[in-house]
């Protein structure tokens, strides 16, 4: 997957991910990975920072959490991360629909006879 892609998008994928519940940095990028059948498979180096980034507008809120004999940072949805998230996905489904509309138009028959449309 090209990252410039991705870039402009990985707010809505982390959101997305944590918006069902509470994850660690490591169980985020491997949801991620599994919902996304390998396309969004994205190094720490990426997510760790957007995480931060996230947390420190508010959007994300973290915990600590034993696990299995270790403490790590648990990143869950605040409300206003939810309300981001939701004004999010209707601009991307604004944007998905228009880019389907101009990617998956096909000719009508006066078009193909050099007509107008």
């Amino acid at each position: 997957m090209d990252t410039d892609l991705v870039k402009g998008h990985l707010d809505l994928l982390l959101l997305g991910i944590l918006r069902d519940q509470p994850r660690h940095g490591y169980a985020v990028i491997s949801s991620l990975r599994e919902r996304s059948e390998g396309t969004f498979d994205l190094s720490e180096g990426t997510v760790y920072p957007a995480l931060h980034r996230l947390q420190d507008g508010g959007l994300l809120a973290r915990d600590w959490e034993d696990m299995a004999g270790r403490r790590r940072r648990v990143y869950r949805i605040t409300e206003p991360g939810a309300v981001a998230l939701a004004r999010a996905q209707q601009r991307w489904q604004g944007f998905a629909g228009a880019v389907d509309a101009v990617l998956l138009s096909r000719p009508t028959t006066a078009t193909l006879a050099g007509g107008q449309r």
